[in-house]
């Protein structure tokens, strides 16, 4: 899955929710009109696909779908800028990058697919789980600097632990892919293989 640049994905998540609260909230008027094309869109997309067949128009209509999706998210984390909105736009770009990614694994066949398919959802999970911390230590922060010391240590903890849980889920993602590439090999190389990925990812 080299074609998703994860260090910019990742930049992203982070300007993101640094910058969310500063942002300002867009009038109904101009929410709507951003609603109305935003549909239109789709439904200019999904013509088009309309007009494929096989896998590629599979591919069309999960990549419609997902920039719907995602452009829905963004809007609503524009019209109401809180950290939940923004960790709600970037889960809909994971996922929605997840399913065009998984609906390109069907051009492919046997181990070669399943590999694709593992690392389509460890790209999607690692992006999500880095939401998710992102978003719980924002939130964190947010409710201790309104209160005590205690609640500021509090916070530090529940960051940390947010980000120790989006480091397991990660690994454990990442160990789904490498066990999956060793159903390739054979006999010792097999056993040699999972066997290193289960000391690698802590298994």
């Amino acid at each position: 899955m080299n074609k998703f640049n994860m260090t910019a994905i990742a930049a992203a998540i982070s300007i993101v929710f640094s910058t969310g609260v500063m942002a300002q909230s867009m009038s109904k008027d101009t929410y709507k009109a951003d609603e109305d094309r935003i549909a239109a869109e789709y439904t200019t997309a999904k013509t088009h696909c309309d007009s494929l067949s096989g896998n590629t128009k599979d591919i069309c209509i999960a990549e419609a779908k997902g920039k719907e999706k995602v452009a829905k998210a963004e809007l609503e984390a524009r019209y109401e800028p809180t950290t939940k909105n923004h960790y709600k736009a970037q889960v809909a770009k994971a996922e929605a990058d997840y399913a065009v990614a998984n609906e390109k694994c069907d051009d492919q066949v046997g181990n070669d697919k399943d590999v694709c398919v593992k690392e389509a959802k460890a790209v999607e999970t690692r992006i999500k789980a880095d939401a998710e911390a992102k978003m719980k230590t924002s939130d964190a922060n947010q409710t201790a600097s309104e209160k005590s010391a205690e609640a500021d240590t509090k916070a530090r903890a529940e960051g940390t632990e947010a980000r120790q849980e989006a480091a397991t889920d990660k690994r454990d993602a990442n160990y789904a892919v490498a066990k999956e590439k060793c159903d390739a090999l054979e006999s010792d190389a097999k056993d040699r293989c999972v066997a290193d990925a289960k000391m690698k990812y802590s298994k």
